[in-house]
């Protein structure tokens, strides 16, 4: 078999083998011993033939059978070995020569491509140059095939001229200044090449490809350098001096928005790395948080705004988006203040710690302001609730406090103690000047004073309208406390609105009685409107501010309303002192009255001489009048013209129910019996007793009035009996007498005895007279 096989590998008429002679021969020649004389290259030439033989030449080695056979096994095995081989080497060379052959053939015809399309690059090139110059297009396309390809060769073989030489070095010149980061030099650069395009299109130096490239070489490159200059603003070490210098070139590119872009990017990636470092709890308070806060964001924003306006100018379209960027900014800021400060501030009722975080936030404000940038109105929307959950808060606890002091107050005026602040520095000089209340009136007066100077930084927030309105509230809480402990308050029903259920200690007698009235009159006309001008506005809009400006003139109308509303209150409490009174003097404890028709109409039914003095309750009206009137002038120091006008609402309140109570004046007027002569002779005295005691201190001309109406009323009934009154009064000397005497005796300017005139009096000898006198024109 291994014979077959070798028979069909090689061609015949080749053994392969040597002869056994020459083998024996080149063995033993030489006298060398063996096969030393024969070169390792001539021993292996016998497997390179081509008919090789492994069998006879493995039976030539083999001295015996044995070894034939051994060696007969190995041989065809390395046989088929050195076979396989030879066939797959064979096969993987001839795989590629066939991939270099079909590698070889597309170059070829990309080549071929290529050349193509240089060639129609060039004939269009020459037929734009052709109708540039005027050439007919059929002379480039009449002419033999070749003309056109000659053409072409005829301008390859030409020397470039300078531009063309510069148009084709410039774009290996700006990849080194763009690869040294030699920014200036390249804009020189790219606007040389811009220069160059135009002025080649123009003279038609280069052809329109060429130039076409130059442009695509500037666009490109414009883009890479703006991407370069991009990435360096945005990287976090890139500030001041180079921000601003890749943001003028990124302009300069014809990228202006993108550079205004990136440079706020850039500064809000630096404020946002600073503000890391800022913590609420690193800092002792929220003053300390909000101005650390404050100077990271309010620097950086001025920062922006400085180089914004160095770059780009004021251009609107950057100043709007600047405007933007800032106001976000701030916006995070007041949130941020008011998540971690102003929030516990408002539940705390910490008006003060929250004034003045705000007062740190508006100064900053207030710096870029300076510069053009207002974004003020950003903090006054984020802040305003809280600070109006403060403002609330604070108004509570000062109206809490107020009726917890009230419940043990003794409603006697002194100066301010210790603890209170004072409203002037206390000196033996204006000690006078310094006010009396009493002790929750000076409480109230004390947080009233503190509370203002808490407000006062906040006028930017529109607040001054809330703040007015809320101390106008607490302060007719303190009235209705007030009202609650007069004596006859809580069985007056009118005043139980609004009163509430609040424990007051009761005002006892007249002079702290007066005290309450000291206390809600001074408040309401001196310190609650001078601790209220520690705000400029009152009860009036920001925006009204600006349109109608901040001078005093535009402030008083509004300044005046507010006390109007303060004096309102107080005259609430000065009717239910003057009406408490005034039903004293009316009414008996037992709810019968001192002033009734029937003790005007029954004098007439005694026969015995009636004692002509004002009736008791005129009487004792002028006597309160004048106790309090006394009393008044050591309270009401400064402030006479109020005493004044309580004693002249009493005496109205007084009138007033006798001018309106119909049961007196139906009997009067439409009784079983008629008003008498000595009845009507009463009744006139009273009168003028009220008119002559009130006159220049406790009567006002509307009172006045009424009086003479009421006279005028009483005689129209007495006339409709068919009586003259002039025929029965005495002259009105008689009348004015006998009230004078009364007067100075209840002054304390004459005795005090009812009906223990002196018989020499004045008032005795008028009153005999006045009687004879009556009597005679009785009987006539």
């Amino acid at each position: 078999m291994a014979s077959a096989k070798s028979s069909r590998s090689r061609p015949a008429g080749h053994s392969g083998v040597f002869p056994v002679g020459s083998a024996a021969a080149v063995g033993s020649g030489g006298g060398g011993g063996g096969d030393g004389g024969v070169q390792l290259a001539d021993k292996l030439k016998i497997f390179k033939t081509d008919n090789f033989d492994p069998d006879a030449y493995v039976q030539s080695k083999c001295q015996t059978m044995n070894e034939k056979a051994n060696c007969a096994t190995g041989g065809d095995s390395v046989l088929w070995t050195i076979g396989d081989s030879g066939n797959a080497l064979r096969h993987f060379a001839g795989g590629c020569l066939m991939d270099i052959s079909i590698t070889s053939k597309e170059i070829s015809d990309l080549e071929g491509e290529l050349l193509s399309i240089r060639n129609l690059l060039n004939t269009q090139a020459a037929l734009i140059h052709g109708l540039s110059e005027g050439v007919q297009i059929d002379s480039l396309t009449s002419g033999p095939e070749g003309s056109a390809e000659d053409d072409i060769s005829n301008v390859e073989d030409q020397e470039p001229s300078e531009i063309q030489k510069w148009s084709a070095d410039f774009p290996d010149m700006l990849d080194v200044l763009l690869a040294e980061r030699r920014v200036d030099e390249a804009l020189d650069a790219l606007d040389e090449a811009e220069r160059v395009a135009v002025d080649a299109k123009r003279k038609q130096t280069l052809t329109a490809a060429e130039v076409s490239a130059l442009k695509r070489s500037v666009s490109d490159n414009r883009q890479r350098l703006a991407d370069q200059l991009a990435e360096a603003a945005c990287q976090s070490s890139t500030r001041g001096i180079e921000l601003r210098a890749a943001a003028s070139a990124l302009k300069r590119l014809g990228d202006g928005p993108r550079a205004h872009s990136l440079l706020l990017s850039a500064h809000n990636q630096r404020l946002q790395c600073n503000m890391q470092t800022i913590h609420p709890s690193s800092t002792s308070y929220g003053g300390a948080y909000t101005a650390a806060l404050a100077q990271q964001v309010f620097s950086v924003i001025a920062q922006a705004l400085s180089d914004s306006v160095d770059v780009f100018g004021d251009e609107s379209c950057y100043a709007s988006e600047l405007v933007t960027w800032a106001t976000k900014q701030v916006m995070s800021f007041a949130l941020l203040v008011k998540r971690h400060v102003l929030s516990s501030c408002a539940a705390a009722g910490g008006l003060s710690a929250a004034a003045e975080c705000v007062q740190i936030s508006l100064g900053h404000c207030s710096l870029l302001e300076a510069r053009g940038l207002s974004v003020s109105s950003v903090l006054l929307k984020q802040f305003k609730p809280s600070l109006e959950q403060a403002l609330d808060a604070n108004l509570r606890r000062i109206e809490e406090s107020t009726a917890a002091l009230a419940a043990a107050d003794n409603w006697i005026l002194t100066y301010p103690t210790t603890g209170i602040r004072p409203l002037i520095r206390s000196s033996a000089a204006n000690l006078a000047l310094q006010p009396k209340l009493s002790s929750s009136a000076h409480r109230f007066n004390s947080m009233v004073q503190d509370f203002f100077e808490d407000v006062a930084p906040l006028l930017s927030l529109q607040l001054g309208g809330s703040t007015m309105d809320g101390i106008t509230q607490i302060f007719n809480s303190y009235v209705n406390l007030l009202i609650s402990a007069l004596p006859g308050s809580m069985d007056d029903e009118a005043n139980l609105d609004g009163l509430g259920h609040k424990i007051v200690r009761m005002a006892e007698t007249e002079e702290q009685q007066l005290a309450l009235l000291a206390n809600a009159s001074l408040l309401a006309e001196e310190l609650l409107p001078r601790a209220a001008m520690k705000l400029s506005s009152i009860n009036q809009s920001m925006d009204d501010l600006r349109k109608r400006g901040t001078d005093k003139q535009n402030r008083v109308p509004e300044q005046r309303e507010w006390k109007r509303k303060l004096q309102r209150m107080v005259d609430r409490l000065r009717d239910s002192f003057c009406r408490q009174h005034a039903l004293e003097l009316i009414f008996t404890d037992e709810g019968d009255t001192h002033l009734s028709a029937e003790m005007y109409i029954s004098m007439d039914n005694t026969v015995e001489e009636p004692e002509w003095v004002p009736s008791p309750i005129f009487q004792e009206l002028y006597a309160k009048l004048n106790r309090m009137a006394s009393v008044a002038a050591e309270m009401f120091v400064g402030r006479e013209r109020f005493a004044t006008l309580l004693m002249m609402r009493l005496t109205e309140t007084v009138i007033l129910w006798l001018s309106e109570d119909q049961a007196f004046w139906e009997e009067i007027e439409q009784g079983a019996k008629p008003l008498g002569p000595l009845g009507l002779q009463q009744f006139y005295l009273d009168m003028q007793f009220v008119i002559i005691f009130g006159q220049g201190r406790f009567l006002s001309r509307h009172v006045h009035q009424i009086i003479l109406d009421i006279i005028d009323r009483a005689m129209a009934a007495f006339s409709a009996t068919g009586m003259n009154p002039d025929s029965v009064l005495p002259g009105d000397d008689w009348f004015m007498d006998v009230s004078q005497e009364v007067v100075s005796m209840i002054s304390g300017r004459g005795r005090a005895a009812n009906g223990d005139r002196e018989v020499n009096s004045p008032t005795a000898s008028v009153s005999a007279h006045s009687m004879s006198s009556f009597k005679s024109h009785g009987s006539s």
